[in-house]
């Protein structure tokens, strides 16, 4: 970044008010977004911040879409993230992905810094392996003779399959023995190799995959009904690891496929001497909870605000939920969390339960949930936003942006064609 933009753009303040400019882009709030659009140069040295330094609160935490698309929006120049590439790695790769982004909109200055890194950067292998993964294959087939000039001085072998093995570059990632795919077996099949006491653990993790895959998030679109792998439940005891310390992987996001159907079960489960059967059954419990523990729930979030417990709050507002209108009084804390939270990607989960139990009033928040930094945020408000001309515009925006994740591409062209034919 040159000196100019220094002097006369001041450095962000590390703690900022999460009700500023500042705050709001630092949490990946739509509302950030949206000022930040009606004072660009105001806001300019706050996204490139964002870009520089992580301020992010998990690693699971999206921030680089949405600093791409405020890069692109306010018109600022990429030549400071260019130059951000030649950081320590971790910035190098915040840079990179935001690169990656503005690219693929169209910015020929973004693809070819990363292109001039490759050739010449301290990190070129995995900015490499990074855009091997963002770009479309003929935007980097020509670093073939790079790759092969440059891999030589790299003291270790690089462990990503892409691109290496399409340039024919040894990798040090062991060959993969992929096992024939299990989801072409039906239900019935697949219980039937998961009560087997002869099959082996792997084929069970691939039984047990496949059976997750066949539940959509919407039970609407979920290709068989819940019910029908309720078979499952009696399994579950004998289904932990050789050792007998761990449930098998997949096992948990199994049983919570099947919601309310394994709480009579985890009730014995929960009573069990194998620690992982009795941690399993106590949070199937605690994910139903009776009528008798809404006060406890909403004492618990006020004690998590009251500590600004950033990390964990998602879950209790999530059981909060399931009570709906009778648990109007955790709304004031869900509206905090909302507003409050660093850790962006809980933020969905704050919104639902809000909606759940009072859902009056929530017009304006769908709303700048368009412009939010998480993609499940975004989802809930191309569903749920009024279909006024600004939001369907915005909306018709995520629809075409090439930037955007083909999820949210796909919502916001069902959402519009819907409101086409009302």
């Amino acid at each position: 970044m040159n000196d100019e933009y220094e002097i006369s753009h001041p450095r962000p303040h590390p703690d900022p008010d999460p009700d500023s400019t500042e705050g709001l882009l630092q949490r990946g709030r739509g509302l950030g977004a949206v000022r930040a659009l009606q004072d660009p140069r105001g806001s300019a040295a706050f996204v490139y911040d964002g870009i520089r330094r992580d301020g992010r609160w998990d690693g699971t935490d999206s921030r680089s879409l949405y600093l791409a698309r405020l890069v692109r929006d306010l018109g600022l120049s990429p030549t400071p993230v260019v130059d951000m590439l030649t950081g320590d790695e971790e910035a190098c790769l915040r840079a990179c992905r935001v690169l990656e982004l503005l690219a693929l909109a169209g910015s020929d200055e973004a693809g070819e810094g990363i292109r001039a890194y490759v050739r010449e950067g301290v990190h070129w292998v995995r900015v490499l392996e990074s855009v091997a993964i963002g770009w479309p294959q003929e935007w980097w087939a020509d670093l073939r003779d790079v790759a092969h000039a440059r891999i030589g001085a790299e003291t270790e072998l690089p462990d990503a399959a892409e691109p290496w093995t399409r340039f024919g570059i040894e990798t040090g990632s062991r060959p993969f023995d992929r096992r024939p795919s299990l989801a072409g077996l039906g239900t019935a099949d697949l219980l039937a190799l998961l009560a087997d006491d002869r099959t082996e653990n792997g084929t069970k993790i691939d039984a047990l995959r496949a059976l997750n895959g066949r539940e959509a998030r919407d039970p609407r679109e979920a290709r068989e009904p819940r019910e029908t792998h309720e078979g499952l439940i009696p399994l579950v005891p004998s289904l932990g690891t050789s050792d007998g310390h761990r449930p098998l992987p997949l096992l948990r996001q199994a049983v919570d496929h099947l919601g309310a159907l394994a709480v009579p079960a985890a009730r014995d489960w929960a009573r069990d001497d194998r620690p992982w059967l009795a941690r399993l059954g106590a949070d199937v419990l605690a994910e139903h909870p009776g009528p008798d523990a809404l006060p406890g729930l909403v004492d618990e979030l006020a004690a998590q605000w009251t500590e600004r417990s950033w990390c964990g709050p998602d879950r209790t507002a999530r059981r909060l939920a399931r009570f709906g209108p009778t648990a109007a009084d955790a709304v004031p804390y869900l509206r905090r969390f909302w507003l409050h939270t660093p850790h962006s990607y809980e933020r969905t989960a704050y919104l639902k339960a809000w909606a759940a139990i009072d859902g009056d009033g929530l017009d304006h928040v769908y709303t700048e949930s368009l412009w939010d930094c998480e993609e499940k945020t975004r989802l809930l408000g191309i569903a749920a936003a009024p279909g006024t001309p600004e939001t369907l515009g915005r909306i018709a925006v995520l629809r075409d942006d090439p930037m955007e994740t083909p999820g949210v591409r796909a919502a916001a062209r069902a959402r519009l064609t819907t409101s086409s034919d009302d």
